[in-house]
């Protein structure tokens, strides 16, 4: 539930695709400290539902990383891989609305198109080999992002997103909107990279009639080569020997100034969440490592 004074939740919600980094570190931790510093709860989900782009043993290990870090959540861990349920009901409720359709459209249909859909792919029928996509509604979207600013997306130019692929998985719009309001999740903090993602979640959202959401989404931190890290790009593991040590080189990438250098793991935290201070974020997309 809410926290009764703040109405504030917020989540972390790592997919299992491989052990944390600096740049998921850096997410965490600010989410973290934007929950404490609202005196709000923070909640743990592990987006597993991409089988195949998981590691073994990484949700072990993002957890533990937490934990060293003292990133300690309120109440039980989400796993999404257990609430295929909730996203099929979501689905059902979208068809029967005509919200959602199934769409057989190939990427090079998709492409020559500008990534809008062709009538001729759109069917409210099941058909074989074929995903189901949100139903865009002629609304633009215009949000304002705590950190980015105001942001406005044009409702006949960012197409509609999958919801269930064709392999029979649950796309990650469909399952993150879903989880986010059956968690009443009323803060998002995030990097930059999701930010476009937004306007899908927020259509997916009023289709659903489900409440609105605040989001913050901070720069990404980028390498030599100028793209994000990630576990995609085999971006490093943390080193959770060296947490202390983590936590401060995250909050100087968040211009967070400084705690002592006294302080131990927890009273960094404690330290961070009474400076913390959303204004300083840096407001360019991207960080050199």
């Amino acid at each position: 539930m809410p926290d009764p004074h703040t109405g504030y939740i917020g989540r972390f919600a790592p997919s299992p695709s491989g052990p944390l980094h600096l740049g998921s570190l850096l997410t965490a931790v600010a989410s973290y400290l934007d929950a404490r510093a609202n005196r709000g709860r923070w909640l743990l989900r592990i987006e597993d539902i991409d089988p195949p782009r998981e590691q073994v043993s990484a949700a072990k290990l993002i957890i533990n990383s937490l934990v060293a870090h003292g990133l300690h959540w309120d109440g039980d861990i989400l796993w999404q891989s257990h609430h295929s349920e909730s996203y099929e009901t979501a689905l059902t409720s979208l068809l029967n609305r005509q919200h959602a359709y199934y769409c057989s459209c190939s990427r090079a249909q998709l492409a020559k198109s500008g990534g809008i859909h062709p009538s001729s792919c759109i069917t409210p029928f099941v058909v074989g080999n074929a995903s189901i996509r949100l139903k865009i509604q002629q609304t633009d979207v215009v949000f304002s992002d705590r950190v980015q600013g105001s942001q406005r997306y044009l409702s006949d130019q960012i197409g509609d997103p999958v919801l269930k692929r064709r392999d029979g998985l649950y796309a990650y719009q469909l399952a993150v909107v879903v989880d986010d309001a059956s968690q009443d999740i009323s803060d998002i903090v995030r990097g930059v990279d999701l930010i476009d993602a937004t306007a899908w979640q927020i259509h997916l959202q009023h289709a659903l009639s489900l409440a609105p959401i605040r989001y913050l989404h901070l720069p990404l931190i980028v390498g030599d080569d100028g793209h994000k890290l990630s576990k995609q790009s085999f971006a490093p593991a943390i080193d959770d020997q060296l947490a202390k040590e983590n936590l401060r080189r995250v909050l100087r990438y968040l211009q967070q100034a400084p705690p002592a250098p006294e302080l131990d793991i927890a009273g960094i935290l404690q330290w961070a969440i009474q400076h913390w201070r959303v204004e300083h974020i840096p407001t360019q997309t991207a960080l050199n490592l």
